[in-house]
C-alpha cells in the first residue's frame, strides 16, 4: 500500500463513518461526540531483560463510554501506534452496538516483535505493561476489559488476569477483568474459534437471503462455492476449517507471509495447518501449487474472498484487480475506503468487518457474563433438560409400541452443555445482526451497501443511548 494517496486506516474508518453520519438526522454536536475518541492513554516503561533495560511503547485507547465497561483486544505487534488502536477502538464501539454487546469501545497495543523474545521474556513484559494499566483502571472488570488480538492469545490473557489478581486480592469478580483466557482460568468453551465461527454463521445467514445472494452473482448455497482465504492465523483458519468440512466450501487458495498455495479442487485445511505449525509457511505443502507472489492469489477468480489478516490489503493499487464476487472481512479495515468504493461499483458485494467479525466479542460478552455469574453456563439446568426429554421418549414408545433408534435416542437426550449454549447464543446473534443490517440495506434508497447500512444500525444505537444520558 504505497500510493500516497491511499487514506490511513483511521482515515479510511473516518471516511465510513461520514458517509453514515451524512444519511442520519443527527446533530453536529452528537456526531463530534459519537466520532471523537474520549481518550489514549500511552506508556512507556522498562523491563531488564538479557542484561540491559529495554524500553517498550504501550497504548490503551477509550472510544467511546456509553456503555460500560469498555471492550476492545490488545495486540502486539511492530504496527501498533496511537492512529491504528484508536481506529481499532472506535470499530470496537460500532461492533458492539451492532451485535448488541452491552460494551463501550476501546482497545489496546504493545509495539514489539513477539517472535525476538522468550516466553519468561514475554511473560514479564506482559505483566508489567498490563501493570501499568491496571493501576490507572484502564484493565476493570467494570470499566475496561481487554481480550486477546493480533501477537495475543490466552497465555497473555492468562497472566493479564493474573496481574490483576495480585493488585486487586479481595475483588470478587477479578477473572472478569479480560476474556479470552483459558478454560482451567476462567475461559468460556468456544472462545477461541469464535470469529472464525462468527464467519461462518455469516456467510450462512447471507445465504439465507436470496436476493442478497443474487445481487453478489451467485445461486445455491455455501456448498461448492470457491473460497480463498488470506492469512491462515486463528480467524482464518478456522473460518476456511468450518466452512470446508460443514459446509461443502472448496477453499481453494491461501495466502501467508510467505506466499500461496493453491488447488482448484479445495485444500486439506488442518494439513496445511500443520504444516505451517511445522515449517513456519505455506512452501513446501503437498497438493498444491506453491507462488511466492501471494498478489496472485489474491486476485485469483473466486467466489467468496476472505481476507483475515492485516488491514488494507485491498486497496488503490489491486482493488480493481480482485476478482471475486464476494468478500467477507473476518480481518479489521482489509479494505481501504477507496478500494470499498472501486469494488462497490464493479458489483463486489461486502460483509463488513464490524459484522462479519463479531463474534469474538460476543463470545467474549458470555465470557464476561460466566465470570460475574461464578457459574458455568449450563451446569443447572443440562440435566434437568435430560430427563424431561427422558419422559417423553419414554411415553412416546409407550404410545406407539415402537423403541426410538439410539442415534435419535443421543441426539435428543443430549442436554445443552456451555459450547453448545455459546454456540448457539453466537448464531443467534449473527442471524439477528445480519437481519437488521439487511433490512437498513434493502428498505432505503440511499444505503448502498452492507457496510452503510451496519454503521447506520450501530450509530442510532450510540446515539440513542447518549440522548437516555441527556446529552
Amino acid at each position: 500500500m504505497n500510493n500516497p494517496q491511499e487514506p490511513s486506516f483511521r482515515a479510511s474508518v473516518d471516511m465510513m463513518l461520514e458517509k453514515a453520519i451524512s444519511l442520519m438526522d443527527i446533530s453536529e454536536g452528537l456526531a463530534t461526540k459519537i466520532r471523537v475518541c474520549n481518550s489514549t492513554y500511552t506508556v512507556r516503561f522498562g523491563v531488564k531483560l538479557r542484561g540491559d533495560i529495554h524500553t517498550f511503547t504501550g497504548y490503551r485507547s477509550v472510544h467511546s463510554e456509553h456503555k460500560e465497561p469498555v471492550k476492545g483486544g490488545i495486540r502486539f505487534a511492530t504496527s501498533v501506534n496511537q492512529d491504528e488502536v484508536e481506529a481499532l477502538a472506535a470499530l470496537m464501539t460500532y461492533k458492539c452496538a451492532l451485535v448488541e454487546a452491552p460494551f463501550g469501545g476501546s482497545k489496546g497495543g504493545l509495539h514489539i516483535d513477539p517472535s525476538q523474545w522468550e516466553e519468561d521474556e514475554m511473560e514479564r513484559i506482559t505483566r508489567r505493561f498490563a501493570y501499568e494499566l491496571i493501576k490507572r483502571d484502564l484493565i476493570h472488570p467494570a470499566q475496561n476489559v481487554p481480550a486477546p488480538d493480533m501477537g495475543t492469545g490466552e497465555r497473555e490473557m492468562a497472566w493479564i488476569a493474573d496481574q490483576y489478581r495480585r493488585m486487586n486480592t479481595t475483588d470478587i469478580d477479578s477473572e472478569a477483568c479480560v476474556t479470552g483466557k483459558p478454560l482451567n482460568k476462567g475461559g468460556i468453551a468456544g472462545r477461541v474459534e469464535a470469529t472464525g465461527r462468527g464467519c461462518q454463521y455469516a456467510l450462512q445467514e447471507f445465504f439465507r437471503h436470496p436476493d442478497d445472494v443474487k445481487s453478489a452473482n451467485m445461486t445455491g448455497s455455501l456448498e461448492g462455492k470457491a473460497v480463498i482465504v488470506q492469512g491462515l492465523g486463528n480467524v482464518g483458519y478456522h473460518a476456511a476449517k468450518f466452512l470446508s468440512e460443514e459446509d461443502g466450501a472448496l477453499i481453494t487458495a491461501v495466502i501467508e507471509r510467505d506466499g500461496a498455495v493453491i488447488n482448484d479442487k479445495g485444500l486439506n485445511i488442518e494439513a496445511l495447518r500443520q504444516h505451517i505449525v511445522e515449517t513456519g509457511g505455506v512452501k513446501g505443502f503437498d497438493g498444491a501449487e506453491y507462488t511466492k507472489d501471494g498478489s496472485r492469489a489474491l486476485e485469483k477468480e473466486c467466489d467468496i474472498l476472505i481476507p483475515a489478516a492485516m488491514e488494507g490489503v485491498i486497496n488503490m493499487s489491486n482493488a480493481k484487480d480482485i476478482n471475486t464476487k464476494l468478500i467477507i472481512e473476518a480481518a479489521n479495515g482489509p479494505v481501504t475506503g477507496p478500494a470499498d468504493e472501486i469494488l462497490r461499483k464493479a458489483g463486489v458485494i461486502i460483509i463488513p468487518d464490524m459484522y462479519a467479525n463479531a463474534g469474538g466479542v460476543t463470545v467474549s460478552y458470555f465470557e464476561w457474563v460466566k465470570n460475574l455469574s461464578h457459574i458455568r453456563f449450563g451446569r443447572m439446568q443440562r440435566r434437568a433438560e435430560e430427563g424431561k426429554q427422558q419422559l417423553l421418549i419414554e411415553e412416546l414408545q409407550n404410545l406407539t409400541g415402537k423403541k426410538v433408534s439410539d442415534d435419535f435416542r443421543h441426539k435428543f437426550l443430549r442436554g445443552a452443555g456451555e459450547l453448545e449454549l455459546v454456540r448457539s447464543g453466537l448464531e443467534d446473534t449473527m442471524r439477528a445482526s445480519y437481519q437488521h443490517m439487511q433490512s437498513t440495506w434493502r428498505s432505503r434508497n440511499d444505503v448502498d451497501s452492507l457496510r452503510t447500512a451496519a454503521y447506520l444500525v450501530s450509530l442510532n444505537r450510540v446515539a440513542d443511548s447518549y440522548r437516555a444520558l441527556g446529552l
